[in-house]
């Protein structure tokens, strides 16, 4: 009777651990940024509270960028960080560089910093057949 009562507060007490979960385990979960095609884009850029940022270079950016890109953050500038961390958590941000890596490791860091809107754009501006800014 022993075994059976030790055997079953075991049971019990597994049970408990193994399938308690709180509000702040769930809030760890960090949130992925999510990679958009061109169109998704335009869809998003139309948005007031969307922001689109260019992670290349200043020489990269002097041969053209995508019309609405207001901020301009060299992904391997030694500010780059804390440009982030001024940036407004509330808003939506999209992100491009050359080809998608940098603004992936940048979209990376958005999440990072606490922002929950960040797409990067697909292939960066490589892929893009609109028109570009100078």
């Amino acid at each position: 009777m022993k075994t059976i009562t030790f055997l079953s507060a075991v049971f019990l007490t597994f049970l408990m651990l193994s399938s308690c979960t709180t509000d702040s385990d769930a809030s760890s979960i960090a949130i992925e940024p999510k990679t958009i095609n061109e169109e998704e884009f335009n869809k998003l850029a139309k948005d007031s509270n969307t922001v689109i940022i260019d992670v290349r270079t200043p020489g990269e950016v002097s041969e053209g960028y995508i019309s609405g890109a207001t901020l301009f953050f060299d992904y391997n500038d030694a500010n780059f960080e804390s440009n982030i961390e001024k940036l407004d958590k509330s808003k939506g941000y999209i992100v491009y560089c050359r080809s998608g890596g940098r603004s992936s490791k940048a979209a990376e860091i958005l999440t990072q910093k606490g922002i929950k809107k960040v797409y990067n754009l697909d292939g960066g501006i490589s892929n893009w057949t609109g028109e570009l800014k100078h």
